[in-house]
This record gives structure tokens, sequence and C-alpha cells, in this order.
């Protein structure tokens, strides 16, 4: 008779399922020894690309601006619409920049009539200072009469007279070499949406059209993203589709410059914005405003985009 505690015979079965419990005991032991090598909680954070931002959490003030595009006709008629926008800025609106990008020809004329509610932009620039280039204007010239902002890369212009996306860097760096500031437009056409590439298109014309701008430098650069199928045409990105593409261009800005930059440059909507539209866009956390093409002809609708709501 065997004195103390028997040992049990285990059987083929037990056997094998002890040494599989052990080997999973040595690789959690294992991982475990990985994470203790880990500088931080790193490891549990999601990547760049997956963050997510918001207004309220980075701060970036909200940008309402207008293209008033080859209108009005007349000066009177721009006098009057710039003083009517303007008084639909008061103590009670959003706390947020509003500009109107109008003809060259009716800047003085408008910034006399807004007075300083709004800033008052051009719609584009020549990337040359001086020279025989007729029928340009340049950004000194511009900066003559007081003007911070200037648009660049507008569809309209990339399209209809053949801008070139390194004709639209050399507009851009000459806006910020002249210490003012740019509204970048970038967008997919709609046969490209449907080809489902709007983050390929949107980060061409990124990366080309910020080619040489410092991280130091962006500080003066806001994004415009228009799709091309929305602009003029009554069509307009639901939130969430405007979402998602301003989402990917940030994750695109986040790769040129980092988290900071991309989550302090503002990305506006443009594209047929209403103000029906309006609310729901500026509702996304990573919409910071609108460029509004047809609706800022008109102060009564303009001034209700102006005058956001988001709750």
């Amino acid at each position: 008779m065997a004195h103390g505690h028997e040992v049990p015979v285990r059987s083929k079965k037990q056997e094998a399922k002890a040494a599989s419990d052990c080997r999973s005991v040595s690789k959690m032991k294992f991982s475990l020894s990985l994470l203790c090598l880990l500088p931080s909680t790193s490891a549990f954070i999601l990547p760049q690309a997956e963050k997510v931002s918001t207004t309220s959490l980075w701060g970036r003030k909200p940008f309402i601006s207008g293209n008033w595009k080859l209108n009005p006709q007349t000066r009177d008629e721009a006098v009057k619409l710039a003083a009517d926008i303007a008084a639909t800025v008061t103590p009670e609106s959003p706390d947020a920049d509003v500009a109107l990008f109008v003809p060259y020809v009716f800047i003085e004329a408008a910034q006399k009539s807004a007075g300083d509610r709004l800033f008052v932009g051009a719609e584009g620039v020549c990337p040359e200072i001086k020279g025989a280039f007729t029928g340009a204007v340049s950004a000194t010239m511009l900066k003559s009469l007081g003007v911070q902002w200037a648009l660049a890369g507008h569809s309209e212009r990339r399209v209809i007279f053949g801008e070139s996306d390194e004709y639209i860097n050399g507009q851009c760096l000459k806006l910020i070499e002249q210490g003012m500031s740019v509204m970048l437009c970038i967008g997919e056409s709609e046969a490209e949406y449907e080809q489902n590439l709007a983050g390929p298109v949107c980060a061409v014309q990124l990366r080309k059209g910020l080619a040489g701008i410092t991280a130091e430098q962006m500080s003066r650069v806001a994004i415009a993203y228009e799709p091309v199928w929305a602009i003029g045409t009554g069509k307009v990105a639901t939130p969430e589709i405007a979402q998602s593409v301003h989402a990917t261009c940030r994750g695109i800005l986040r790769d040129m410059y980092g988290d900071a930059i991309a989550d302090q440059t503002r990305i506006l909507y443009g594209g047929s914005v209403t103000p029906e539209s309006v609310d729901g866009l500026m509702a996304q956390p990573d919409i910071d405003g609108a460029l509004v093409g047809g609706a800022s002809l008109d102060a009564a609708k303009f001034g209700r985009i102006i005058n956001f709501q988001t709750a």
C-alpha cells in the first residue's frame, strides 16, 4: 500500500490538454512581457488615419464664405449686396470667420460697404508679381487694397480656364510669400466620385497644391472640398458623404504635416450649400465651414447660412 498522496494517472487525452494549457500560459506570459517593454499605452491608440476630430475638440474656428463668381452685374448691386450680407453678422451670430470672394472690380466697394464685419477676398490671383501678363492681377496688387484672402484651384478655374495643379500651387506660394492667406479648392468630378476616386483625386490635388508650403505656413491655408458634381447643380452631398471625404482629406494632411497641422487646418464644404442643408453639414466633426456659390448672392439666404445652427 502506497503511503502519502497517490499520483493520479492521466490519459493521453488529458496529457495533450495539459500540454496545450502550458503553451497558452507561456504565450500569455511572453505577450505580457512585450507589453511591459512598451513606453506607454500607445499600443492601444487607434492608427492616425482612424482618429476622429471635432471642431470643439481642436478649436477650429468655423469659416463661412461666399463666392460671387461673375456676379453681380453692377457696382451698385455689389455695394448693396455686401451691405445686406454684412448686416446679418450680429453679436448673436456664431463665432465664425465670414468672407466674400468677389470680382476684382468690386473689391474696394465691397470692403467699404461691408466694413469690418467680414473679409472681402479675391476669386483668384496670378502667381507672377509683375511683367507682361495682360489681364492678370498680382498678390501685391491685392495686398495693397487690404485683401487678406484669395481663392485658388476652384474647379471652374481648373476646367474652364485650364489652370494646372502647378499653376495653382504657384498662386498659393505667392499669396503666402506676401503674408496673405489662401483657400485651396479641391474636389472630384461626378464620374470620379462614382468610381470611388474622391480620395485619390483629393490626395493628388492637395499634395500638388500644397507643394513647398511648410507646416509653419499652413496657418495661412484653408481647404475647400467641393465635389464638382455638386457645384451649381442643386445636388448636395449628404452630410455623411461630405464628412467621409473631409475625414479622408484630414488624413492626407496628417500624413503630409502630422497631427497638429491636420487638426488645426480648416476644411470647408462647397457645392450648392443652402439654408436647408447648412445645419446638417456644420454638425459634422470634420466640416469646419462652407464655401457658398449661388446662395451668397441672396443676402437672406446667405445670412441664414452665416447664422447656422448645430444644436
